[in-house]
């Protein structure tokens, strides 16, 4: 993909950290986050391929989280950032584990990531996928005011919020938009639930964290991947749903500053000793 089609918000100043949010959402989904982080690092809020303010690919054309990895790598390289740090959720998640695999990421920071599920938690994607083809038959309109009810509006707080009574999960809701034959949403879906992340080495700090009260991608998870990245530091997100940016804006945004203060540290360890050493220390900050 045409890296120059890729919409963004970029804020502050220092190392560049890339955000990539989850499927179906955008970038705005780290608003509650991003103030916490511009005052030490550059912020780059990603809107994924189809998603927010970014065109997906013509159909025909490869569509899924390889093909993103692919567009996320394209934009770093257009932007010049070099080794940026990198942070996810759920399917941003699984593609800033495979930034972290090619060695383009500089550090990883995952929240839910895709790809670790057992086959319960497939077969709870594959139904939300059938579901989801199902209900593009439905009327716009006739969607619409279902997504409205009371009932769906309860069912949406408790899917995706780890608190579902508290005043700010009162506003979540299921977004209908993309229930439509051939929208980035409905060809994406089935790609997310057949992802599997392979086991493979990351040359970066990574942190796996994962909401007690994640109820799309269950915390069970967790141990899959942690026996596939068993250098990761894996946290628990007390009372954090699937999106834990909105569930618990400052824990998110301090494991995020952990890892990337990990990796910096490293950085200037190595540039120290390289230095000791008579060799050319690393230029991977920009």
């Amino acid at each position: 993909m045409d890296p120059t089609r890729i919409a963004f918000e970029q804020r502050g100043t220092g190392r560049p950290l890339v955000l990539l949010h989850g499927l179906g959402d955008r970038r705005q989904s780290w608003s509650a986050v991003l103030p916490r982080l511009v005052g030490d690092y550059r912020v780059f809020c990603v809107d994924l391929p189809g998603f927010g303010r970014t065109p997906a690919p013509p159909m025909g054309d490869p569509y899924d989280i390889i093909s993103m990895t692919d567009a996320v790598e394209a934009f770093c390289r257009f932007h010049e950032l070099e080794r940026p740090h990198v942070a996810g959720n759920s399917l941003g998640g699984s593609i800033a584990l495979e930034l972290g695999v090619r060695g383009v990421a500089g550090s990883v920071t995952v929240f839910s990531p895709a790809g670790f599920s057992d086959r319960l938690g497939r077969w709870g994607l594959r139904t939300v996928d059938a579901f989801a083809r199902l209900a593009t038959r439905v009327p716009m309109p006739v969607k619409e005011r279902l997504a409205s009810t009371a009932p769906a509006r309860a069912l949406a707080r408790v899917v995706l919020r780890g608190d579902p009574s508290t005043p700010q999960a009162k506003a979540t809701h299921f977004s209908v938009r993309g229930l439509q034959e051939g929208s980035p949403f409905i060809r994406m879906i089935p790609r997310v639930a057949e992802y599997d992340f392979a086991a493979r080495p990351i040359d970066c700090p990574v942190t796996i964290a994962w909401g007690d009260r994640d109820r799309t991608l269950l915390p069970s998870s967790a141990q899959h991947a942690h026996r596939r990245v068993p250098t990761a530091r894996m946290v628990s997100l007390i009372g954090s749903g699937h999106i834990p940016m909105a569930d618990d804006p400052v824990s998110v945004a301090e494991h995020i500053r952990w890892t990337c203060r990990s990796a910096d540290l490293g950085q200037r360890r190595h540039a120290r000793s390289a230095a000791g050493s008579g060799e050319e220390p690393p230029t991977g900050d920009r």
